[in-house]
């Protein structure tokens, strides 16, 4: 299982999620609307879901219906 970070952290990017992250595993450009977690290098500590202040951090098999895109969208990112 790894996490999944959707739609409200778009326009956002706290950052607070990369600052508990002991893995190191959340990522984005300058460029990017939002940030993605590495499903490779993610260890499913959970630390990132309550550090969010948006509330856009799920468990890939707990994303809400309608932002389960998000998961194909934070795979492709790490497909780059």
């Amino acid at each position: 299982m790894a996490y999944i970070i959707t739609e409200p952290c778009i326009g956002t990017k706290d950052k607070s999620c990369v600052d508990v992250c002991p893995v190191d595993c959340i990522h984005g450009n300058d460029d990017d609307t939002q940030l993605f977690i590495d499903p490779e290098v993610c260890i499913d500590c959970g630390a990132c879901v309550s550090a969010c202040p948006v509330e856009a951090i799920y468990a890939d098999s707990d994303v809400p219906e309608k932002w389960k895109n998000f998961i194909a969208i934070n795979a492709e990112w790490y497909k780059k």
